[in-house]
């Protein structure tokens, strides 16, 4: 990794037209895109290096679940054509070279500020300019603040009785070290089995001498398919990349791939298996998307997850541990189905053993290991694989406040409310990436990412060719928005899970359904038309 630029360089301006808040993938390109614009930007990044959550997230077995081709910027060609991905689905560190690659090619270090941390984004009302204070003491005037803190940087940290009191290494997949970790020989404990969980057992496995996963919730898992890429293979991708672009640009998902045409229980038992079969090779997430009414009646749905039980079930030689590993609490789908290589296997092996938390919960843990109502596990290593506090959870951290003294956190202490994920009434000229109001998580979130900051960059260009002040989302603007996507919402199966896109991995945390259902394209022919109608929905505040 290259030397990050200094923190705060002597020559650091304090007054700036905008700051943006993280150096991920949105990050990133905001600051190249409004840099580019002519705009004066600066961007405050808590890690020592660029990349966001991949930055963060090296534990064993890190990969993006959307292919590497997709999971890329698209708004330079030249770039598209000249980086080579080595695999079908990247691994972590192939990601974060390739970020890294994006910072170093367009310059973009010299205008990051590394290991500061965000703490407070004060509005001035008079002058509508945002104070933006650190924890190294830097404190920078903006017209405008970009939040691009991504909806999936803040680690959850289970209550657990007695945490605090184990004597041996605790490991956290969302800050896992950077030199990496021996396992060989250790008994370890995972806790979790969500997506980084899913994706850190088998490695684990073939390490340790003994690993016993605790499981609290199922999760539906389709395996990779991961393949090495071919220079035949990428040098198609590269000629049709347009053709990909444009296709993933109005997609649900923010890939290619278009589901089947025609209903899931209205095709033949046979088509419906091929288009199954067909998708569960192409591997990951998209198996979700196979037809178009998976996610809107159960009927539909039970046709995948009769098809993925029977595949699973194929894999696991003890079928009591497959009546463990086979979820019975949510339609396949809603909850955002994980990726994995040799998941459900990894449980044939002898030194694994699955520990079911619903019948079993966990009690306490003391120095030694983990005690449940029926045992206590010995360890010398425990994994905390527990997520996140997503869409919301990064941005609650600082100390947002707004028009009146209100800060972000009263003004979502309901759940969060947005006008189309990106404006919020009372905070002009704030404006929120890829969280909640918007597709998130249910997207590819780099073009997601690109999507929004040219919304932004267009919008303060409007801002300025009028000589306006600020932008600001309309109150009644932000109601309709928040109505319309809990109606969307409540159109399908997916209120019917118990998700972290409802906040329910959080105690406390009031029940929102986050994320906009109606899939990638549609909502971005949405912000589209609001643009071309004069920012319908917001308020322009003259100078």
């Amino acid at each position: 990794m290259n030397p990050e630029t200094p923190s705060a360089p002597a020559n650091a301006p304090a007054d700036v037209d905008v700051v943006v808040v993280g150096a991920g993938i949105a990050g990133l390109y905001a600051l190249h895109r409004l840099r580019g614009s002519g705009l004066r930007v600066r961007v405050f990044e808590a890690g020592d290096g660029v990349g966001g959550v991949w930055y963060w997230n090296r534990y064993p077995g890190a990969r993006c679940d959307v292919e590497s081709v997709d999971y890329s910027y698209s708004f330079d060609d030249a770039l598209q054509q000249e980086w080579n991905w080595s695999e079908k689905y990247a691994t972590q560190p192939e990601i974060l070279a390739y970020l890294e690659h994006v910072a170093d090619r367009y310059d973009l270090r010299r205008d990051i500020e590394f290991s500061t941390r965000v703490t407070d984004i004060v509005l001035d009302e008079q002058t509508l300019r945002w104070q933006v204070d650190t924890d190294t003491a830097r404190a920078v005037s903006a017209r405008f603040v970009v939040l691009a803190t991504g909806p999936l940087s803040n680690a959850n940290t289970p209550a657990i009785a007695g945490l605090d009191t184990f004597a041996g290494q605790i490991l956290r997949t969302s800050h896992w070290p950077h030199e990496g970790v021996d396992l060989t020989g250790r008994r370890v404990g995972v806790i979790g089995t969500g997506s980084s969980g899913i994706q850190t057992i088998p490695c684990v496995a073939e390490q340790a001498q003994r690993l016993h996963v605790f499981q609290r919730t199922a999760n539906y898992s389709v395996p990779a398919g991961n393949t090495p890429l071919t220079e035949q293979d990428r040098a198609a991708q590269k000629a049709n990349y347009s053709e990909r672009r444009r296709l993933s640009m109005v997609s649900g998902g923010g890939s290619p791939h278009q589901a089947h045409p025609d209903s899931a229980v209205a095709v033949s038992e046979r088509e419906r298996r091929e288009a199954y079969e067909q998708r569960w090779a192409l591997g990951g997430v998209l198996f979700s998307k196979t037809f178009p009414d998976q996610l809107t009646t159960l009927a539909a749905n039970d046709t995948a997850r009769e098809f993925w039980e029977e595949k699973v079930r194929a894999v696991i030689a003890d079928p009591r541990v497959a009546d463990l590993l086979v979820p019975h609490d949510h339609p396949i789908g809603t909850k955002r189905i994980c990726t994995d290589t040799n998941y459900y296997q990894t449980f044939n092996r002898d030194n694994v053993e699955l520990v079911d938390l619903k019948t079993t919960p966990i009690t306490r843990i003391d120095a030694e290991g983990v005690h449940t109502t029926a045992a206590h596990f010995p360890l010398d290593t425990l994994v905390l694989a527990t997520g996140f506090d997503a869409m919301t959870g990064s941005v609650s951290r600082m100390n947002i406040v707004g028009r009146g003294g209100e800060t972000l956190n009263q003004a979502w202490r309901d759940g969060p409310r947005t006008y189309l994920g990106l404006g919020v009434a009372g905070f002009p000229n704030l404006f929120n990436l890829t969280g909640p109001g918007s597709p998130s998580v249910l997207a590819n979130m780099v073009l997601h990412s690109e999507l929004h900051v040219d919304w932004v960059a267009e919008a303060i260009g409007f801002l300025d060719a009028r000589g306006a002040a600020a932008l600001e989302a309309r109150r009644d603007a932000v109601a309709q928005w928040v109505l319309e996507c809990g109606d969307r919402a409540a159109g399908t199966l997916m209120t019917q899970a118990n998700s972290w896109y409802l906040g329910a991995n959080i105690e406390g945390r009031p029940r929102v359904f986050m994320p906009f259902v109606g899939g990638f394209g549609v909502y971005g022919e949405i912000i589209a038309e609001v643009a071309a109608a004069g920012y319908k929905g917001f308020d322009v505040i003259e100078a």
